[in-house]
C-alpha cells in the first residue's frame, strides 16, 4: 500500500487522491462514493458564481476557521479589505 499522506500535502492532495480513486491509506474509494462526489461537483461546476472576491472570502473563512482563532481571522479579513466575519459564520465555524 502506498502512503499518500506522505506524498501529497496541501489543498491539491485530496483532488489527486479522488482522481486516482485511492484514499490516503492506499485503499480504493468505493465507486458509490466517487459517483456521488462527481455528481455533486458537476452540479457545483454549473452554478453561476457571484464573483472571484466573494469566492476567495468564502474559502478563506471556511479554511481559515480551522487554523486561525476567530478574532485573528476577523482582523485579517478586515485588513485585506474583505467583510468581517458574519454572526452566522462565527456560530457555524466557531460554535458561538
Amino acid at each position: 500500500m502506498t502512503n499518500f499522506s506522505a506524498a501529497f500535502l496541501g489543498a491539491d492532495a485530496v483532488d489527486v487522491a479522488i482522481a486516482k480513486g485511492i484514499d490516503f491509506d492506499g485503499s480504493p474509494i468505493p465507486s458509490e462514493k466517487l459517483a456521488l462526489y462527481n455528481e455533486v461537483m458537476g452540479l457545483e461546476a454549473g452554478r453561476q458564481r457571484s464573483g472571484v472576491s466573494n469566492t476567495m472570502r468564502s474559502r478563506i473563512v471556511r479554511i481559515g476557521a480551522k487554523h486561525i482563532p476567530q478574532a485573528e481571522l476577523d482582523q485579517k479579513l478586515i485588513a485585506a479589505g474583505f467583510a468581517p466575519l458574519k454572526e452566522k459564520e462565527i456560530a457555524f465555524y466557531y460554535g458561538q
